[in-house]
């Protein structure tokens, strides 16, 4: 089955055209900051030790990441935000390659 440069998405909502930010625009936006705040928020608890702070950053994230997927389904649903189809024979190959690198690594080889 070849599903090469097949996108996966949903039919486009229309939004106007003007020079002023439309929806979509506006979810694009929510999207991109919610992205950025989750990135910051995980480098963030690489470097807490302050246990209470900690989680209540966790805590924070986790909203922010659920956020962010809400705003991604939104996005698809609208036929705002599309993927791209991989070819099963090449995701395959990029398992098993992944496979072969952990049991190499694996400090626990037999």
């Amino acid at each position: 089955m070849n599903q090469q440069n097949q996108k996966i998405s949903n039919p486009q909502t229309p939004v106007p055209t003007t020079s002023e930010m439309n929806d979509r625009d506006f979810v694009n936006e929510l999207l991109t900051t919610e992205k950025y705040m989750t990135t910051a928020y995980c480098t963030a608890l690489h470097e807490f030790s302050h246990e209470s702070l900690y989680q209540d950053i966790q805590s924070i994230f986790d909203e922010s990441q659920k956020a962010q997927r809400k705003l991604y389904d939104l996005m698809f649903q609208y036929g705002w935000y599309s993927v791209e189809a991989e070819d099963s024979q090449k995701l395959q190959q990029s398992y098993q390659k992944f496979q072969q690198t952990i049991q190499q690594q694996s400090p626990y080889q037999q």
